[in-house]
């Protein structure tokens, strides 16, 4: 299993990848339109002996705190055939590690906990932020210093305002 930077190439394996996991297009069409939006700051996919899991992760926006990086992961898929084969927590994995690597400071996600919290995402410190999203599958990881302190309102790139 190989994990890689997302290239153009990609493009249409991972629209595949997100309709097939999540039985609709709507998560794909999020993924291609914080990429035409320029909001995407991070986006791996997995390969086995074809393509098999993608994450995305997106820019979000600070207000108390705008020197403070933040991101969105959303979304992670993997294909069905390849589910519970750890594709998924070797994205999301290498996904944190490059991009505390690149000096962001805090991760959000909104997903089960039970998954997210392996990784050290937690509703503690996402409850100190003031999103859409609030509620307790909102969580936040600090990837720095900086990040532990992370609080007030936060604003998802344009393309979750338009996911169906």
């Amino acid at each position: 299993m190989g994990i890689r930077v997302e290239d153009t190439a990609d493009w249409p394996a991972a629209h595949a990848i997100h309709a097939a996991a999540f039985r609709r297009t709507a998560e794909a069409e999020l993924v291609r339109r914080l990429r035409d939006d320029g909001d995407l700051v991070l986006s791996l996919t997995a390969h086995a002996d074809r393509p098999a899991g993608h994450i995305a992760f997106s820019r979000l926006l600070l207000h108390d705190a705008p020197a403070l990086a933040g991101c969105a992961l959303a979304p992670l898929a993997v294909m069905p055939e390849f589910q519970g084969q750890g594709i998924g927590s070797a994205l999301v994995r290498q996904g944190l590690e490059r991009l505390a690597e690149d000096g962001y400071d805090l991760v959000v996600v909104l997903g089960e906990p039970a998954y997210y919290r392996r990784f050290g995402f937690t509703p503690a410190l996402a409850s100190r932020l003031k999103t859409p999203y609030d509620g307790p599958y909102l969580q936040a990881l600090a990837l720095s210093e900086k990040g532990k302190v992370a609080h007030g309102p936060a604003s998802y790139a344009r393309a979750f305002a338009e996911l169906k």
